[in-house]
């Protein structure tokens, strides 16, 4: 068997690839790995507890059913949280004091997919060596708990203010006068996105917001943003925020139907936490792949950027180790660690909307801040992506680097999955991007094949 887990859990299509008999079988393995069961009930101590979440997918209730029965049948106390966001899951997985966080969803993906993602005490994600071991203990012999020994299952769909009351304290003064469009890509998020933002003092209409279990992500969300963008200038709002179906990921257009990326977010949320002291370190982590714009924009108002591999957990990593609070990637990751565990699309728009009420400076107007370099990225698929590193395309790089100097970069990333690779340059005009990245990728196909 390959390696299970990717970059954020298992996933799969539901009922092909992700079927209940595993999603059982992970639970029971993720039971004795993360709330070690066998030593609570051999020491008499209380039962281990977990949390599960789900958006609102069809195949979450299967799958939801499936967890519950695994991880009760192993000895677990469990509570049923309902349709949540990943990061709300996060949050009351260490407000509650649970052993065991597990969330049920494939985030941006469309709704035949989904995924099992679990959390450990905390809140915060597994390392590789902890999703290693419950792959390894799959399937393994164990004793069974009987009678009062089994674990008891309960609904906890009240949580969710729990989890609304934090977010609203982490944020400065009111949102009164704004108005926002909020986008919830009929996901996790319809319910408590809306609320948040309301309690917070903004004014809101809310789209995709109605979930039938099947059109999670379906042309609404932070993947489709041109019916935002229609609604926001359609109905003169401030501007507009977009998750992506499990929230933990925000993008936001502003008044003229303008993208924010998380770039852009990050740049002025990094600027304001400088301002007003808040930012650890006066550093902000992010991928290779955030523009160079970000770190030239970063550069400027004296603050450091700490440059990880692609995905949130690698940035968190870097962040936790080293004591930073913000950090991200493009795609709207962000995360607040003085706030949360993980990405946390809501908490992001509570302090971007909250800079934009505090400074009374439109989004375009703190956006600007950054000005975003061009950027091609050329996929080279059916090479050998093992061969990225040969000398006659490192040569050919650096060639590339030379001419580009301060005002552009190149990066080249082998697919972790595909015989592909990457070619991604930025520089000061799209033309030059595009003949750098041309030529570049013609390397690959003629050295790397």
């Amino acid at each position: 068997m390959g390696r299970l887990f990717g970059t954020d859990g298992v996933r799969g299509v539901a009922g092909r690839d992700l079927t209940a008999e595993l999603a059982m079988n992970l639970s029971v393995a993720a039971a004795h790995v993360l709330g070690d069961a066998g030593a609570f009930a051999a020491t008499g101590h209380k039962r281990p507890v977990a949390v599960v979440g789900r958006d609102p997918r069809a195949s979450g209730e299967f799958l939801e059913a499936a967890v519950v029965a695994g991880l009760a049948s192993s000895g677990v106390d469990v509570l049923r949280l309902g349709v949540l966001p990943t990061p709300a899951v996060a949050h009351l997985t260490a407000a509650l004091g649970a052993d065991i966080g597990v969330m049920l969803s494939a985030s941006h993906n469309p709704a035949p997919d989904n995924g099992i993602k679990f959390l450990a005490r905390g809140g915060f994600k597994l390392s590789d060596a902890v999703e290693d071991e419950i792959q390894r203990r799959l399937g393994e012999a164990w004793n069974r708990p009987v009678g009062s020994a089994v674990g008891r299952v309960r609904d906890a769909y009240g949580e969710a203010d729990r989890y609304i009351s934090h977010l609203l304290t982490t944020v400065q003064g009111s949102l009164d006068g704004l108005n926002v469009v909020v986008d919830c890509a009929h996901g996790a998020a319809h319910m408590v996105a809306p609320e948040a933002l309301v309690r917070a003092g903004a004014r809101v209409e809310a789209i995709g917001a109605r979930p039938d279990g099947l059109n999670i992500n379906n042309g609404y969300g932070s993947t489709h943003l041109d019916k935002l963008q229609q609604v926001v200038i359609s109905r003169g709002a401030d501007l507009g925020v977009a998750y992506d179906g499990d929230a933990d990921r925000c993008l936001a257009v502003d008044h003229t139907g303008a993208i924010v990326d998380g770039d852009r977010i990050m740049a002025v949320l990094a600027r304001a936490m400088h301002d007003e002291g808040t930012l650890a370190n006066d550093t902000v982590v992010a991928t290779v792949m955030s523009n160079l714009g970000f770190k030239l924009a970063m550069r400027e108002a004296g603050i450091n950027v700490i440059e990880t591999a692609v995905g949130d957990r690698y940035v968190l990593e870097r962040m936790k180790a080293n004591g930073y609070n913000l950090g991200g990637e493009q795609s709207g990751h962000v995360i607040m660690l003085d706030h949360a565990t993980t990405g946390d699309g809501l908490l992001t728009s509570l302090h971007l909307l909250s800079v934009v009420a505090r400074t009374g400076k439109t989004l375009r107007e703190l956006s600007s801040a950054m000005t975003a370099m061009p950027q091609i990225l050329i996929n080279v698929k059916d090479v050998d992506r093992g061969k990225a590193s040969v000398p006659e395309l490192v040569a050919a790089v650096a060639a590339a680097e030379a001419e580009l100097g301060e005002t552009g970069r190149v990066l080249i990333r082998p697919s972790g999955t595909e015989p592909m690779i990457r070619v991604m340059v930025e520089a000061s005009s799209e033309d030059q991007a595009s003949q750098v990245a041309g030529r570049l990728a013609d390397v690959v196909r003629t050295s790397c094949s």
